[in-house]
């Protein structure tokens, strides 16, 4: 009698806990925004409106005509959410209050954040001092960089400080709290994966910010020795000038060519004259 007494207390525990489960996941993926996939909108509280997430009050504010009135939301100061199954307006937390859905399969108090896509792997940083995507596991965050990076790059990349607090070179949006895969490159300084593609699509081999080679440059240089060697420069254009290597930052000389000029040092042609000597 005990053990069939226990069987059912088990079995109704489990049937309730279906029903909060079921109850939690109503509408799961069903609505959001074209940033974000969650269960809840924001109530600013810079301007008091009303929206699904930052980035759509940030697109709506920053399109504002009157440029005083521009603005964008600090996502840690948000304090009040609408859940959008029942329409409750509440304090921030993970799950209603009113009608018990979880207002985000993801969520994080710190961030005021939620997302019901939980395939992107989020994960608070608290270094970062925000959410991050693709699985805490597979990044470190680099102090002086001051951001994640993944653990492949570990001892691996070129510090520089405070490296992703910067706009993108090549769109200008912001790179340390963008939605967009950023990369580093092998000088340090970072970029959207996208932008980086398209400039690397468009034949540009060089960082926007410092001119270094971003990739193995080794079968170009080869080529442009051997264009070189076959094109020989009339007399009067047979003279040394003087360069700096954008690659390894040093000063020499080398004779003038219409194609390029090589590096002594390190044998890049990512070089610029640094002066021009007068000839007759």
């Amino acid at each position: 009698m005990e053990d069939e007494e226990q069987s059912s207390g088990a079995a109704a525990a489990a049937a309730q806990n279906d029903q909060k489960k079921n109850t939690q996941d109503k509408g799961i993926t069903l609505y959001g925004c074209e940033h974000y996939r969650r269960r809840c909108k924001i109530r600013a509280p810079c301007c008091n409106q009303i929206f699904s997430c930052r980035h759509c009050h940030n697109d709506a504010t920053s399109a504002l005509t009157n440029p005083e009135e521009r603005h964008e939301l600090v996502r840690h100061d948000v304090k009040q959410v609408i859940c959008a199954i029942c329409d409750t307006e509440q304090q921030v937390a993970h799950i209603c209050s009113n009608c018990g859905v979880k207002m985000g399969e993801y969520f994080c108090d710190i961030c005021k954040f939620y997302d019901d896509d939980t395939s992107k792997e989020q994960f608070h940083c608290d270094e970062c001092g925000i959410c991050r995507v693709g699985g805490s596991e597979n990044f470190f965050h680099c102090k002086k960089c001051g951001a994640c990076y993944p653990v492949n790059l570990l001892d691996h990349h070129s510090c520089v400080e405070n490296t992703m607090k910067n706009h993108c070179s090549i769109c200008y949006e912001f790179l340390f709290d963008s939605i967009k895969v950023a990369t580093i490159m092998k000088c340090g300084h970072t970029m959207h994966m996208e932008c980086y593609r398209e400039m690397v699509d468009q034949h540009q081999y060089r960082c926007p910010i410092c001119s270094k080679s971003v990739l193995n440059m080794s079968k170009t240089w080869e080529r442009l020795d051997t264009e070189i060697e076959a094109t020989v420069m009339p007399e009067e254009y047979r003279y040394e000038v003087p360069i700096l290597c954008n690659d390894c930052n040093k000063t020499s000389k080398t004779f003038f060519h219409i194609l390029g000029h090589k590096c002594c040092h390190c044998k890049s042609y990512n070089t610029r004259m640094v002066a021009a000597d007068h000839h007759q």
